[in-house]
């Protein structure tokens, strides 16, 4: 029994020897192959060396690297050339990293899976670098491109009209996502366009608000002595007015209703033609020719009613712009401070 014994156990060690040895033989032959499963990006390089990766990866990601990539935005195209971002690839890091992937598990382990068929599932990501200074020059061209501030809806006066100008609505570019967009671009050799991702900024004022905005707007036609009052960019009603006399002319312009008051006190100018009343203060009354009523417009300039009915129509005032008492009352109702007057 004990010669049985001993020829038993020198037939385990025998037996364990080979197959360490075999083991040893299996996992030495396939060291420097890389294990069925491994990717390195999109590429699968598995069951390849390290020679035929390398070309493998030269021909399927290197090349195909060397392709535009293309921003579309819209009708638009914008193009990325290599060239100008100086890209370089580190080829032998990215075989090296395919085979230590290889090398997973224990030697047993690892010689079973290469002697039966099994894959080891890796994925390699490409070491790509480019410069990113040229990504955010290229990024920063399309948003010079693309960008537009919105443009609120207005009004432009003319002596005669109120013409409402449409609101425009802006756009923005969404810088970030297109970087990373286009980052993501450049490391794969497949999907070389990108989308640009635009927002629309909407105006504060829009052409549908266009009218309350400017709910009451005041229009004075000094060569045809006619006042025009306008609510909600609609004609209300047009009164004849009496302007500055020449050399006193009543200032043309955009202005605003600075101020109002019934039964105005006059502060009178401290001027020439003022005369004996020049710095006096004129309270309400028969002597004072501001009657009933007083819209402040620009530097003492304004609009108040007249007992003098026949300077209506004329130029015949220090600058101030003259209505009849009734229509200066119903125009005071009617006109807030803060509304804006254009004089032509």
């Amino acid at each position: 029994m004990g010669r049985k014994l001993q020829i038993s156990i020198v037939a385990v060690v025998a037996t364990m020897i080979l197959g360490a040895l075999l083991v040893y033989w299996v996992d030495s032959r396939y060291e420097d192959q890389i294990a069925d499963g491994v990717r390195i990006g999109s590429i699968d390089v598995g069951g390849l060396d390290r020679a035929d990766a390398a070309t493998q990866i030269r021909a399927s990601l290197i090349t195909p690297l060397q392709k535009n990539v293309v921003v579309k935005s819209g009708g638009e195209k914008f193009k990325l050339r290599p060239d100008d971002l100086n890209i370089r690839a580190d080829i032998d890091g990215m075989v090296d990293d395919a085979v230590t992937a290889s090398l997973e598990g224990g030697i047993l382990s690892r010689s079973i899976r290469r002697v039966t068929g099994g894959e080891v599932d890796y994925t390699v990501k490409p070491k790509i670098a480019y410069s990113k200074g040229s990504v955010d020059e290229f990024v920063g061209a399309i948003a010079t491109n693309i960008d537009r501030d919105p443009v609120d809806a207005s009004v432009e006066p003319t002596a005669t009209s109120v013409e409402p100008i449409p609101s425009q609505t802006g756009r923005t570019l969404e810088e970030s996502k297109l970087r990373k967009d286009v980052e993501n671009a450049l490391q794969s050799p497949v999907d070389r366009k990108v989308v640009a991702q635009v927002e629309k900024v909407a105006p504060s004022v829009t052409t549908d608000e266009l009218a309350a905005q400017y709910a009451t707007y005041v229009v004075v036609d000094r060569a045809n002595f006619t006042l025009r009052l306008y609510k909600n960019l609609e004609l209300a009603k047009t009164y004849t007015v009496a302007i500055g006399a020449i050399g006193y002319d009543t200032p043309a312009g955009l202005y605003h209703i600075q101020n109002k008051q019934v039964d105005p006190v006059w502060n009178v100018p401290n001027s020439d033609w003022a005369g004996d009343l020049a710095g006096k203060t004129i309270p309400p009354g028969p002597d004072n020719p501001l009657k009933a009523r007083w819209m402040g417009i620009y530097n003492g300039a304004g609009i108040h009613g007249t007992s003098d009915r026949g300077s209506l129509g004329t130029a015949a005032s220090h600058g101030c712009i003259r209505m009849s008492v009734l229509d200066v009352e119903d125009l005071y109702e009617r006109v807030p401070t803060g509304a804006p007057i254009y004089i032509a």
